[in-house]
Order: structure tokens, then sequence, then C-alpha cells
């Protein structure tokens, strides 16, 4: 009788049944997690073999709850392995959920139940990249209280560790969070402590990707595209030595949208020219690419027709989508100003019609621009007419009226100091 395989054997039959057989390969899987490893070393590497096979096999199959099980029950026999050994093991796992769709709920509770088990463990390193893993889920599922309160919970102990690394890693976070809540300014000086922690350790590429991104987005929101621009180059380079395809991706779109906003039709088409941009090739840089054909022709029927034709694309990153928004007001401004200028009074139906768009659309945008002071003129929405004054010159009365009064003033001041000395 021909004794049963080894444990190797079967983890390379189940390794080729992985696509063929999936039920077959995890019942494979299982026989081998089924049995403790003990201290065998053989053993120890077959278990971590079948844990980490077991665990891709339900990431290609979309199988988050088995997976989330997976992580739960290999528990047991993992706090019998060396501490670096589990923080791998069960970060590996954790990250493949990442390929598994609408799976955010069960890695936020897969998460939390690891970080209780850490705690239990006495694991600090791993309940503390755990935690920073957490912060991140938080951040996808936009609950920035829980983020920035766990956030803060961090940064007392790392500092008091003065543990560098992972410092700098929950301070970028603490600056996206920021940043994700239009606070710019605890943004920027979070990112700022960031780079002063990461100025005294070695920073791994994508980190130091992570905070060329960041400072490019900061700089960005403030208007200067041009610093921006410099640092989304640095950040596509990190991450392309990386590997970091998505993350490549997003590089390169930011560096095309400061070009769009710097109005640089020319350097857009050369940056699309570019290697780069040709082995990131898609339908992201493509819908960069027809809103800078928009842009250029100053044509908003063009731009809706691109914000249309790339939904996803353009609407699935709230930084693009934030800027594109800014760039089609600006763009409806030209327009609506271009169309008007001729008249003192013009019909608003008339001017949609000249700029494509819906009637109410445009008298909202009027009403913004003139309350911004941009037109100066009233809307007569009984006779649906815009009434455009000529642009008075500032009264010189007004300037010279403030002048006097705050002579007086002045004078009023010195007579109270004396007469309050004189009764002294």
């Amino acid at each position: 009788m021909a004794p049963p395989p080894s444990n190797a054997v079967k983890m390379a039959d189940a390794k080729d049944l992985s696509r063929k057989n999936p039920s077959k390969a995890e019942t494979m899987y299982k026989d081998v997690l089924s049995k403790a490893p003990g201290s065998n070393e053989q053993a120890l590497k077959d278990y971590e073999s079948a844990l980490v096979g077991l665990g891709e096999l339900y990431r290609d199959n979309k199988k988050a709850d088995e997976l989330a099980e997976l992580i739960k029950s290999s528990r047991l026999t993992l706090s019998s392995f060396a501490k670096a050994k589990t923080a791998k093991l069960v970060r590996q796992l954790l990250d493949f959920f990442g390929d598994i769709p609408n799976s955010l709920e069960t890695q936020i509770s897969v998460t939390k139940s690891c970080i209780d088990w850490a705690i239990s463990e006495k694991r600090s390193f791993l309940r503390q990249n755990l935690e920073t893993r957490l912060v991140s889920l938080y951040m996808h599922k936009q609950a920035y209280y829980d983020a920035l309160t766990l956030i803060n919970s961090l940064l007392r102990e790392l500092k008091r560790l003065d543990d560098k690394l992972v410092l700098v890693e929950v301070q970028l976070l603490e600056s996206r969070v920021y940043h994700a809540l239009t606070n710019q300014s605890k943004a920027r000086a979070a990112l700022t402590s960031a780079r002063t922690s990461a100025a005294s350790v070695y920073t791994p590429p994508l980190l130091q990707a992570g905070l060329d991104m960041q400072s490019g987005m900061l700089h960005a929101e403030d208007k200067d595209f041009t610093t921006a621009f410099s640092y989304f180059i640095e950040a596509l380079e990190g991450y392309h030595s990386q590997d970091e395809g998505s993350k490549a991706t997003s590089a390169l779109q930011y560096m095309l949208l400061c070009k769009i906003m710097l109005n640089l039709v020319d350097d857009v088409t050369s940056l699309l020219g570019s290697k780069q941009a040709q082995k990131y090739a898609g339908t992201n840089l493509e819908a960069m690419k027809a809103v800078a054909r928009a842009h250029a022709n100053r044509s908003l029927e063009e731009y809706e027709q691109a914000l249309s034709d790339y939904r996803f694309e353009l609407g699935s990153d709230i930084f693009i989508r934030n800027h594109l928004r800014r760039l089609y007001d600006a763009m409806l401004e030209q327009n609506l100003i271009k169309v008007i200028e001729p008249f003192s009074r013009v019909e608003i139906d008339h001017i949609a019609k000249m700029v494509g768009l819906d009637t109410q659309q445009v008298e909202r945008k009027l009403s913004q621009m003139i309350l911004d002071k941009v037109i100066i003129g009233v809307l007569d929405q009984g006779a649906g007419c815009l009434i455009v004054y000529d642009e008075l010159e500032r009264d010189q009365g007004y300037d010279a009226a403030l002048e006097t009064i705050e002579k007086l003033s002045n004078v009023v001041d010195v007579l109270y100091t004396n007469q309050a000395s004189l009764l002294e």
C-alpha cells in the first residue's frame, strides 16, 4: 500500500488545482491546516504555505467571509509562531481583502478582532500596525471621527516610544484625514510633522512617495500647481519603482491635472506622449486627455461630454473631482462674461441658449457672480432678464470721509489720555 502523500506534495497539488478545481484545492489546504505543525521546521513551512495558499484561493474567488474565518481560526496556531512571522502572515492575509469588492465592513470587523487578539497576546508591534491599517479603512469608509480618535491615541503612544517610522505613517494618515475634512491648515501641520519625523529615519520608497503625493495635493489646494507638479513627479517615480501601478496612474493623472489648471495644453500633449504615460495608458489618462481638449477649446459642451463619458474615471477620485468642478466653474464664468459683455440688458433664456445650459443653472450661476461682484448688475426675475450696469469708478468722497473720521478718532484718543493724566 502506497504511503499517504506528504504535505509538500499536497501543497503542490493544491496549487495546481486552485484554478481547475477550487473546491478540491480548498479541501487539500484545509487538510494541511487541520494538523498542528508543532516545532518541526518543515511542518511550519507547510502550514505557512497552506495558510497563504488558501487565503489566495479565497481572494481569487472573492470569498470575503471565508477569508475572515480563516484569519480568525488560524490565530491559535499562529500564537506559537515567532512574533515577526506572525505579524507578516496576518498582514499578508488582510492584504488579500484589497482585491475583494464590497468587503470594507468585513475588513474593519476582522481588523478589530485581530487588534483585540494582539492585545491579549501582548504583541504591541502587531497591534500598532493593525491600528494604522484600521485608520486607513476608516478613511475609505469616510468615518473620519473614528479615524482621528484612533490617530490621536496612536500618536501619543508612538511619540512616547520614539518609533519614528510608524509615526511618519500615522502622521501622513492624519494629514490625509484633515485634507478630506477640508481643514487645510491642520493637514499641512500634520504633513510637516511627518516630514520632520521622516528626516531622522530611513523612509521606504513607498512611504516617501506617499509623502510626496500628499505634498503635491496640498500645494494644489493652494493653487500652486507648479510646485504640486514637481511633487507628483517624485511620487510617480517612487510608485513606479515599487510596481504600484494604480498609485502611479493616479500620480500621472494629477500631473496632467496640474498642466490643465495652468492652461499648458502643449505640456499635456507631450506628457501624454511620454514613456511613463504609455506604460500606464488606459481610460484614466484618456479621461484627462478629453478634459484637456475641452478646456483648450473653451467648450462647456465638450467638457460635460467628457465628464459623462468618463464618469467613473473622473468622479471616483475626490481630489480630481473637486478640481474639475472648480475648473468647470471658471470656464462657465468666462463663457457667461463673453456672452453678456455686449449687452446692458439681456434675457436669461438667450444666455442659456448661447452657452448651451439649462436656464435655472445659468440663473443660479449669474446670481453667484453678482454676489461675488464678478458682474455689476441685477437679475429681474419677473422679466427673466439680467440688467448689467457700467462699472462705476470708486467715489473718492468715501475715502476722504473715512480718513477724516480716523484722524478725529486719533484726536479724541489723545484728549482722553491727557484728561486721564490730569485727573491722576
